[in-house]
C-alpha cells in the first residue's frame, strides 16, 4: 500500500515542522480510514504509530446498561473525555503512552494495547468524530496538527461496511440493516464536518 505523491509530501511538511506531530484520518463508516492511516504509516516507517479512536467505544455491557447498544457507533456510545485526554498526553512526549484498541471479535476495546513510544514522530489518528464539535469531541480538532477527510465513492462505501458486518459474524440482511441504518445516520453527522479539515481525500 502505497500513498499518493500529494499526500505523501503533506506527510513530509508534517514532520518537518515539529519533533511530533499528530495527524487525524476522518471519515464516514467504511471510508477506508484504517487503510489510508496503514499507508502513512508504512510510508513513514517505526517513527509513526497508528491509535484509532474506536478503543474509546463504551463496553458492549456498559452500551446495554444505558440502552445504546442498538446504536453503536454514534458519538455519544464513545468515551469522548477519554479521547481527549489521551491526544493531550500525546502532545508531551516525556514517556509511552498507552492507548486502548477495539476488537471486533470480542465487541470491546482493550486497554494499553497501543504503545506510543517517546521517539513516535508522527502519531496518525483515525475515526469518524475527529472533527465533531459535540458530544465531547469539541477539543479534538485544535489537538490535531493536520486533518484529512476521506471522501470515497458512497456505492462502494457502503458495499465495503456491509462486506466488513457479514465478515465478524452478521446475517447479510442484518449487515445491510446495520450499514443503511445505525451506520449511514453516522455517516450524516461525519460528512457535516468534512469543512472543518485541512483537505477532502477523493478516493476512487
Amino acid at each position: 500500500m502505497t500513498l499518493t505523491p500529494d499526500l505523501a509530501a503533506r506527510v513530509d511538511a508534517l514532520l518537518a515542522s515539529g519533533p511530533r506531530r499528530i495527524l487525524g484520518i476522518v471519515g464516514a463508516p467504511g471510508a477506508g480510514k484504517s487503510t489510508v492511516a496503514a499507508q502513512v504509516a508504512d510510508a513513514v516507517g517505526p517513527a509513526a504509530v497508528v491509535v484509532p479512536m474506536d478503543g474509546f467505544h463504551l463496553a458492549q455491557t456498559e452500551l446495554e446498561r444505558i440502552g445504546r447498544a442498538d446504536r453503536k457507533g454514534a458519538p455519544d456510545t464513545f468515551d469522548a473525555d477519554g479521547f481527549v485526554a489521551l491526544l493531550t498526553r500525546l502532545r508531551h512526549p516525556e514517556r509511552t503512552v498507552y492507548a486502548p484498541e477495539y476488537r471486533r471479535d470480542l465487541r470491546n476495546p482493550v486497554a494499553g494495547a497501543i504503545a506510543v513510544p517517546p521517539e513516535a514522530r508522527l502519531v496518525v489518528v483515525e475515526g469518524n468524530y475527529l472533527l465533531l464539535d459535540e458530544h465531547g469531541f469539541g477539543p479534538v480538532a485544535a489537538l490535531l496538527d493536520e486533518s484529512w477527510y476521506l471522501a470515497p465513492d458512497d456505492g462502494l462505501r457502503l458495499a465495503r461496511l456491509v462486506a466488513r458486518h457479514e465478515a465478524f459474524g452478521k446475517s447479510p440482511e442484518a449487515a445491510r440493516a446495520w450499514s443503511h441504518g445505525p451506520d449511514e445516520n453516522n455517516a450524516r453527522l461525519v460528512a457535516a464536518t468534512a469543512v472543518r479539515a485541512d483537505v477532502v481525500v477523493r478516493l476512487a
